[in-house]
């Protein structure tokens, strides 16, 4: 893997982790991956743009969170197991003062999810389901805790008011789509990670943003891009 901005060079395992240092303020990052000509899946499905560098990334970014946001349509159509990690990334995380792993953040306005589903079942941590006022969630407090904000849809900011207040001060989304859109259109994207696959998918598929309108454009700064396997790699943040 090389740098090509700010610092080229090539880039050792050491390197790649203090590159995706997050803020020392509470942040909100997203991260995902999208082909050439803007397609968020193949098939789908997100693995398909992936590649063994971008998967080394993500984990580097699961392993620097303390909390993992993901809407409840992605839960289901990425398959999601329960958010482990591999001893070596546990070992780091407690050296660094984290918890042993971070815990799964799941947005379901309708609290519609399978407590059977290995995402919740088989936690290492109890996970939280994050849902509007009003739904039944009695089928999923056995295996999470649930957060409740918003009456007519999910309240992002307050629940991620909520999840601060639980000590979950650096949060990472891996989307879906919507959730994305809605976490911009608050205002709440501290940083997106992305990275182009050079990959023309064609048309039909949705791009890595869906949901309400923003209501303006928000400027984000580049802070690196990197190179590997012909994918880039980028980071930008406020």
């Amino acid at each position: 893997m090389q740098q090509l901005y700010p610092h080229p060079g090539d880039v050792d395992q050491a390197t790649l982790v203090d590159l995706y240092a997050p803020p020392p303020e509470p942040s909100v990052r997203v991260n995902f991956v999208a082909s050439l000509d803007g397609a968020g899946t193949l098939d789908g499905k997100s693995a398909g743009l992936s590649g063994p560098e971008d998967k080394r990334v993500f984990g580097i970014l699961r392993m620097r969170c303390d909390a993992l946001l993901v809407g409840a349509g992605t839960v289901r159509d990425e398959g999601y197991r329960a958010l482990r990690l591999d001893e070596q990334r546990r070992r780091w995380r407690l050296e660094h003062g984290l918890s042993e792993y971070p815990t799964l953040v799941i947005v379901s306005g309708r609290a519609d999810l399978d407590p059977a589903q290995p995402a919740l079942a088989d936690a290492p941590v109890r996970p939280v389901v994050v849902t509007r006022h009003g739904t039944d969630t009695a089928h999923l407090e056995p295996v999470a805790d649930v957060i409740r904000a918003g009456d007519h849809h999910v309240d992002l900011a307050t629940a991620i008011g909520r999840l601060r207040a639980d000590g979950h001060a650096q949060i990472l989304s891996e989307g879906g789509p919507r959730l994305f859109g809605s976490l911009t259109a608050a205002g709440l994207v501290d940083e997106l990670c992305l990275t182009v696959s050079p990959l023309l998918a064609g048309p039909g598929a949705g791009r890595i943003t869906a949901g309400p309108l923003a209501p303006t454009p928000e400027h984000l700064t580049l802070r690196h891009a990197l190179l590997a396997d012909g994918q880039l790699l980028l980071r930008y943040g406020r």
